[in-house]
């Protein structure tokens, strides 16, 4: 009798078990699908969809081909520009939560830099973001982001700064996107490496906008792998996603 009564208990608590789990998983695939919903799409400039655009083969060269659409060009882009409104600058990491893939997306508008153009040449540019102002949708990633993963205290600031001029070629029309390549340093955490990427431009009627994204490995800028324990895992790596607008 005692036995079959073990038995039975030994029975309960493997269902529970498995009930747990599946209110577990499907909890969070239900929040995740239906309740928070798609992560926010990555940055990227609005009129890249229907503008055409050409690409450049290496840092410092300029853009192949003329541009065929958009309104005439208004004129010289030579002078001092500066990081205007509208600005958003973030990370995007995938990551496992509960066993349900999710893409972690937290950004801000907290930027400020400049970027000099001689000529048709971007001669020098420099961005810096506060790094505790960067937010996503949970609290919880935040205060993890904040703390033992970009310990944003004792390191407040990340900055990229052009290390290679970037030779615009003839300029295109208003509302045409051009893709550059650049090379410079991304300082995260205390830590500056050098980077190389594609981004792409536009003149609009309000100045330039500049979009992109920066692959970045953890370990090679000394941040933590953001996974927590057995419920959140990442890749070893993430995007730094940028959407700048600049004006005179």
């Amino acid at each position: 009798m005692a036995r079959s009564r073990s038995r039975r208990l030994g029975l309960w608590l493997i269902g529970g078990v498995v009930a747990v789990g599946i209110l577990i998983v499907g909890g969070t695939w239900l929040y995740i699908h239906v309740i928070e919903g798609p992560a926010p799409a990555p940055l990227s400039l609005k009129s890249a969809a229907s503008s055409a655009s050409a690409s450049t083969p290496a840092a410092g060269a300029s853009s192949s081909g003329a541009a065929s659409s958009g309104t005439a060009s208004s004129g010289t882009v030579a002078g001092t520009w500066r990081v205007a409104s509208g600005s958003v600058v973030g990370y995007r990491v995938n990551e496992v939560l509960a066993g349900q893939s999710n893409v972690a997306v937290g950004r801000t508008s907290a930027i400020s830099g400049t970027m000099t153009v001689r000529g048709a040449t971007v001669s020098a540019a420099s961005f810096t973001v506060q790094m505790a102002t960067i937010k996503s949708d949970q609290s919880q990633r935040d205060a993890q982001f904040n703390g033992r993963i970009m310990d944003t205290a004792t390191y407040p600031t990340g900055t990229l700064t052009l290390t290679s001029p970037i030779a615009l070629g003839s300029l295109p029309a208003d509302g045409v996107i051009r893709t550059y390549h650049a090379a410079g340093e991304l300082m995260l955490r205390g830590r500056t490496k050098p980077v190389t990427f594609s981004l792409q431009a536009e003149r609009t009627s309000a100045g330039i906008e500049v979009s992109g994204s920066i692959p970045v490995l953890f370990a090679n800028w000394g941040i933590g792998n953001p996974s927590f324990g057995s419920f959140v895992t990442t890749q070893d790596h993430g995007e730094l996603e940028f959407l700048i607008k600049l004006a005179r």
